[in-house]
């Protein structure tokens, strides 16, 4: 069993950035779990399903989705969604369709998997509390949600996706709720997380108060 890193936290809190410099600087693989719901989302948007499929139908198309990482890529079914996923769209469905218990059940061995042979930094929602419960480490990193809002503006306008500061706020508190109000592995501190509010924090300082907790 490798060590596990588990990073948990809502949407904007700048998880994946942190868990992606702190992989490279530990030598650790990076498991990013937004990219494969994301992957999953635009897999069924692709082929039109709905929010409201039923868990029977989605349990059936789901067996059509092969999600996995190659050489930093995220790749669905081969073909390489890197960059296809990173729009708002994608997101939204990733957010809707990750409180769907046949998509957490398709997705979770593949998780636990990565961590059982590497060391990885592994960020999410329920990194901490449910894909790996007995991780090495564990953290919840937070920032308030006006904060939060303006980090997902600059992300979205750096990639040239037309989104009004509103709309951004109103992206955040929407995936704050379906996160945290779902029936399946919820979004929620786990008890022995190491808490970190990133909202005056640089991403080096963030770093910096992980390297020393894991050097404690």
């Amino acid at each position: 069993m490798g060590r596990v890193i588990a990073i948990d936290g809502p949407a904007g809190a700048g998880k994946s950035t942190v868990s992606l410099m702190l992989a490279k600087r530990l030598g650790f693989q990076l498991l990013d779990t937004g990219a494969l719901y994301r992957a999953v989302g635009l897999y069924l948007r692709g082929l039109g399903v709905g929010h409201d499929v039923s868990d029977e139908e989605l349990e059936r198309v789901l067996g059509g989705a092969v999600v996995g990482f190659e050489n930093g890529k995220i790749v669905l079914n081969g073909g390489d969604v890197s960059a296809a996923i990173r729009t708002v769209e994608a997101g939204n469905d990733a957010s809707v369709f990750s409180a769907r218990k046949p998509v957490r059940a398709h997705l979770l061995q593949l998780q636990r998997d990565a961590g059982s042979q590497n060391d990885i930094v592994a960020e999410g929602r329920d990194m901490t509390t449910v894909v790996f419960p007995h991780a090495w480490r564990k953290f919840y990193l937070d920032a308030s949600e006006t904060g939060r809002a303006a980090r997902r503006l600059r992300q979205m306008q750096e990639k040239g996706t037309p989104i009004s500061s509103e709309d951004a706020l109103r992206d955040i508190r929407e995936r704050d709720i379906r996160d945290s109000g779902r029936e399946i592995a919820p979004l929620r501190r786990a008890d022995d997380a190491v808490y970190i509010d990133s909202t005056e924090l640089t991403v080096e300082e963030v770093i910096g108060h992980i390297l020393e907790e894991l050097a404690r």
